[in-house]
C-alpha cells in the first residue's frame, strides 16, 4: 500500500472539507444570503453527494483505470470550482457547487475501498491512513479562523481552490497499477443491498447524518452570534478533530475487544447527547468544549466502524459500489435532509429546537443499529 501518497491525498482531502464545513456557511453569510438560502446551498452539496458516488463506483466496477477517473474528476474539481469567482448569485452558486461538488465527491469512495482491501485483515488500521486526513482539517480549520479574522471571509475562495489544486496533484502520485486487481464474484448487488442487517445499517447511517445538519451549516453563524471569535470558532472545530485522531489510533486495539455493533450503537447515543448540549449550553465554552471532544465519536469511531461493515457487507466487485451507496444514503440524502431542515428550523423555530431534531434523529440511529443490527452481522 503507497502509505505516505495516499496520506498526502487523505490530507488534502479532508483539508479541503476544513475550509468548506466551518467556514463556507459564513462566507455565503456575508454576501448577504439568509438562513433558508444558507441551507439549501449547503445542500447541494449534499445532494450531488447522492447520485456521483453512485455513478462513479458503477464506473469503477467495470473499468480497470480507475487512477484515470480519480484523476479526471479531480482536475475537473478544480476547473468547475473556479466558477466561484465570476459570481455570487444563489443560482450562479448553486450550478457551480453542483458542478464541482459532483466531481469532488467521485474520488474518496475509490480510495477508501482501495484501502479498505489492504487493512481488512487488522480493524481499525484503517484509522492509521485515514488520520492524515483528520490532520489536514485541524491545519486548514486552525490556518484560516485567524485569517477570516483579520481579513474577512472572501480569503475562503482562494484557500479552497489551492487545496483541490493538492487534490488533483497527489492523483497523479498514485500508479495506475495500484488500483488494479481482478476481484471475486460476489453474487447480485441487489440481494446483498436487501438484507435485513444492510437496510438496517444504512438506515441508521442516514440518521445519523440528518442529526448532523445543524451543526454543518450553522455551528460556526450559531458561535459567532454568542460573541465567539473566528479564531476561537476554528479552535473548537480543530479541538474536535484532534479527539476524532485519537479514536482513529486506538480503534485497531478496540475494535480487538469490543463488537462492531457495540460502537456503532455507542456513537449514536454519544451523538444525540453531544446535540443537546451544544444546543442548550452555547454560552458555556467548557460545555462546547465537552461536546466537541464527543465529535471522537459521532465521526471517529462511526466512521471507522462503518468502513469496517460496508467492506464485510458488500464483498468481491460490489466494494465500490457499496462504498457509493453508503456515501449516497448517509452523506448524500442524510446530509442534504438535514441541512434542508435545518435552514428551515434555524429560520422558524430557532437554534435550541433545531438541535434537538437533530438529537432526535440520532436517537433513532441508535433504536434502528440497537434493534436490526443483530450481533452475528
Amino acid at each position: 500500500m503507497p502509505y505516505w501518497r495516499l496520506s498526502g491525498f487523505y490530507f488534502f482531502y479532508f483539508a479541503t472539507l476544513g475550509v468548506l464545513v466551518p467556514y463556507w456557511s459564513l462566507y455565503l453569510q456575508s454576501v448577504g444570503f439568509a438562513p433558508v438560502d444558507i441551507g439549501n446551498l449547503v445542500a447541494i452539496l449534499m445532494f450531488s453527494r447522492i447520485v456521483a458516488p453512485v455513478v462513479w463506483g458503477w464506473i469503477a466496477d467495470h473499468r480497470e483505470r480507475r487512477m484515470a477517473v480519480v484523476r479526471l474528476a479531480s482536475l475537473l474539481t478544480v476547473v468547475t470550482f473556479g466558477g466561484v469567482f465570476f459570481g455570487a448569485s444563489f443560482w450562479w452558486l448553486a450550478a457551480v457547487m453542483l458542478l464541482f461538488s459532483f466531481f469532488w465527491h467521485a474520488s474518496l469512495p475509490l480510495l477508501e475501498a482501495f484501502v479498505m482491501r489492504h487493512t481488512a485483515e487488522r480493524p481499525g488500521a484503517y484509522g492509521r491512513v485515514r488520520l492524515w486526513g483528520s490532520i489536514g482539517f485541524i491545519v486548514s480549520v486552525l490556518a484560516l479562523g485567524s485569517v477570516i479574522d483579520v481579513h474577512g471571509p472572501w480569503w475562503v475562495l482562494p484557500s479552497l481552490l489551492s487545496l483541490m489544486f493538492g487534490i488533483w496533484l497527489f492523483s497523479l502520485t498514485l500508479p495506475e497499477s495500484e488500483m488494479k486487481g481482478t476481484v471475486e464474484h460476489a453474487g447480485r448487488f441487489r440481494e446483498a443491498l436487501l438484507r435485513p442487517e444492510v437496510f438496517a445499517f444504512l438506515l441508521a447511517c442516514l440518521l445519523m447524518q440528518v442529526s448532523h445538519g445543524p451543526y454543518y451549516t450553522f455551528y460556526s453563524i450559531y458561535l459567532e452570534g454568542y460573541g465567539y471569535s473566528k479564531t476561537v470558532i476554528g479552535m473548537l472545530w480543530a479541538f474536535a478533530v484532534v479527539c476524532e485522531i485519537g479514536v482513529f489510533l486506538l480503534m485497531q486495539r478496540l475494535l480487538t475487544r469490543v463488537s462492531l455493533r457495540a460502537v456503532l450503537s455507542a456513537s449514536f447515543f454519544l451523538a444525540a447527547m453531544r446535540w443537546l448540549l451544544i444546543g442548550h449550553y452555547p454560552e458555556n465554552l467548557s460545555v462546547l468544549v465537552l461536546a466537541q471532544a464527543l465529535h471522537a465519536a459521532t465521526f471517529g469511531s462511526f466512521h471507522a466502524t462503518a468502513m469496517q461493515l460496508v467492506h464485510r457487507f458488500f464483498t468481491g466487485r460490489h466494494q465500490h459500489r457499496g462504498q457509493a451507496i453508503y456515501g449516497s444514503l448517509s452523506f448524500g440524502i442524510g446530509g442534504a435532509a438535514g441541512s434542508l431542515y435545518s435552514g428551515h428550523a434555524w429560520a422558524t423555530l430557532g437554534p435550541t429546537v433545531s438541535f434537538n431534531i437533530a438529537a432526535g434523529a440520532a436517537g433513532a440511529a441508535f433504536l434502528v443499529a440497537w434493534l436490526f443490527i443483530k450481533p452475528k452481522a
